[in-house]
């Protein structure tokens, strides 16, 4: 229901009620359902704390009244039965300070509540026991808690705070910093404007873009960055890790093994239990680790520090553009010989160590180095033209 439908609902709920005297009742399948309404005023840009025990739906509107719907709903043999259920629900409101508070207390099933409430307020707390929390159109910051239960917002200026139990998290557009907890559910976000901390125990965490530091970490799921404007911290005991671009250092971690691809970041330190790694830098260094897997990295500008990508059962391919300085040793521990490494460059040499392959040199003079470290794969190191 939008803002308008809302307004337009309580209208005609008091109108209903000026003729009838009394809350209409309906019987809809097994549920006998009633509507209650009310408003009050509210501070400008007071706190505003709604508590209920179902699905609770916020949305912030002009002016400073606070009007509510609440449907509630009672399985009943009769409808004076339904009646009697129906009398202990209560929607209750106080004031101290500049805080208001609206809750819903009393009755045996879920009770949904809609509100509109003034877009102003200077922080908006929703909870409810069970069931899903929509808020939306609010300048201020805003903190949705459920007990077990879909949560979605956006169109928030301020900072935001999401928890629940079990459901997925959804977020539109935030204006200021963001943290999400989810007990089981995937997480998913169109545009942060602060920095944002995104945790849940099983599912997918979904970003397209934030502005400052992220940080995510889930125990079941993959992790999809599409463009992130500082430092990306991603965590993952199953699934992949994804990051279009980073403008800062990009750290990785995948315990269960799976895939790392990052797309394009200022460096990368990238660990896999098990799966392939690929890697852009853009004058950061490249820190690569798999145990079974092939690695790709590219170097784009010159590296200001010391890279290291080792994996021990697959191919390492690097790209180098021929005008860096760098300086590169690798070793390939695998059977075959001098053949285990294929470069480009005529200054690296290739040789035989024992039983291991190496192959040293300097580009341009040398500069920072870049060290590989295979097993049971061949290592390429490549020239690209600049």
């Amino acid at each position: 229901m939008n803002v308008c439908g809302l307004k337009l609902g309580l209208m005609a709920c008091l109108a209903a009620t000026a003729l009838a005297g009394e809350p209409g009742l309906r019987h809809d399948g097994a549920f006998w359902v009633e509507q209650g309404h009310g408003s009050l005023m509210v501070p400008p840009k007071g706190n505003i704390r709604i508590a209920a025990f179902g699905a609770v739906t916020v949305k912030g509107t002009a002016g400073s009244e606070l009007a509510y719907v609440v449907t509630k709903r009672v399985k009943a043999k009769s409808e004076a039965e339904a009646r009697q259920l129906l009398s202990a629900y209560r929607v209750r409101s106080s004031r101290q300070g500049r805080v208001t508070r609206l809750w819903v207390e009393g009755g045996s099933e879920m009770a949904e509540l809609e509100v509109a409430a003034p877009q102003s307020s200077g922080e908006v707390l929703v909870e409810t026991r069970a069931g899903t929390v929509d808020v939306s159109k609010f300048e201020g910051a805003v903190i949705a808690e459920t007990g077990g239960g879909r949560i979605s917002v956006d169109q928030v200026a301020g900072d935001l705070v999401a928890k629940t139990a079990a459901g997925e998290i959804s977020l539109g557009k935030i204006g200021g910093d963001a943290r999400c907890v989810s007990g089981a559910g995937a997480i998913r976000a169109a545009a942060i404007h602060g920095q944002a901390f995104l945790e849940t125990g099983g599912g997918d965490i979904h970003v397209q873009q934030v502005d400052g530091a992220l940080r995510c970490t889930t125990n079941g799921g993959g992790i999809h960055i599409a463009q992130a404007g500082n430092i990306v911290i991603a965590d993952t005991a199953g699934g992949p890790i994804e990051v279009g671009y980073a403008k800062g250092m990009v750290t990785a971690n995948n315990s269960a093994g799976g895939p790392i691809r990052v797309g394009s970041a200022s460096g990368a330190r990238c660990e896999s239990a098990g799966g392939p790694i690929r890697l852009t830098s853009f004058g950061g260094s490249l820190k690569a680790s798999t145990t079974m897997g092939s690695i790709i990295a590219r170097f784009q500008t010159q590296p200001v520090e010391d890279s290291f990508l080792s994996t021990s059962h697959g191919d390492i391919t690097v790209w180098i553009p021929s005008n860096l300085k760098v300086t590169v040793r690798a070793q390939n521990a695998s059977y075959g010989g001098v053949k285990r490494i294929v470069c480009d460059f005529p200054d690296i040499a290739v040789k035989l160590a024992g039983s291991a392959t190496i192959a040293e040199g300097s580009l341009n003079g040398g500069g920072p180095l870049v060290k590989l470290a295979g097993t049971g794969g061949m290592i390429y190191i490549r020239r690209e033209e600049k």
